[in-house]
């Protein structure tokens, strides 16, 4: 269990990381509050105003009466990202048929993790099987060595006989889990939240030993 002052260590460390995020210079990732059934329109209308959009979705098999229908649905449902610089005007964004708001504090826009959207996108990328998963903030941390999500690191939950990894966009509250082979994780120190290690970076040393 997380004491109450770590947890304020981590929140005093989130503010500054976030801070440092929303530099004018910066084009920093968003969270976008959308209506659910239109988040392929607002997607699709940020990407034709110029902006880098991101709508992460899963296939899902649901079952009807008389057949199995295969579907596309979101993994954040009721959110987008978006990649834009929060001095700009935000008028484009906000008039965007479907878009109800930008996550944050206050009026304040907050970033989202360029390293979280990375490890949701790795996961997307390797064709495994993705999912909506409850938030999870502690728990065993690990580096991916092998399979087709080398390189990233999360959190893995071991129940039911089935390993899964971990994802998660700390700012919505919500995670991604995976199932993956125990044999491409190792353990790693704590301090590092989950994220997709750039490529330079994997072919260095690790310093963080299991």
């Amino acid at each position: 269990m997380v004491s109450s002052a770590e947890r304020g260590v981590n929140f005093e460390s989130d503010l500054t990381r976030r801070a440092a995020l929303s530099r004018p210079d910066n084009l920093s990732w968003y969270a976008i509050q959308i209506r659910s059934k239109l988040g392929t329109v607002a997607s699709a209308t940020l990407r034709g105003k110029g902006y880098e959009e991101f709508l992460p979705l899963y296939r899902s098999r649901r079952r009807w009466s008389d057949r199995i229908k295969e579907l596309d649905l979101p993994l954040f449902p009721g959110y987008l990202f978006c990649r834009f610089n929060v001095s700009d005007r935000l008028m484009p964004i906000l008039t965007t048929p479907g878009v109800i708001g930008i996550i944050g504090a206050g009026k304040t826009p907050v970033p989202v993790f360029e390293e979280e959207i990375e490890a949701i996108r790795a996961i997307l990328r390797s064709g495994l099987a993705a999912q909506p998963y409850p938030f999870l903030r502690a728990g065993s941390k690990v580096y991916i060595e092998g399979g087709p999500l080398a390189g990233v690191e999360g959190i893995v939950t071991d129940t039911d006989k089935v390993y899964r990894l971990i994802v998660s966009v700390s700012l919505l509250q919500r995670s991604v889990a995976v199932e993956i082979d125990r044999e491409w994780a190792r353990p790693i120190a704590d301090g590092m939240g989950p994220r997709a290690v750039p490529l330079s970076e994997r072919t260095r040393p690790l310093a963080r030993a299991g």
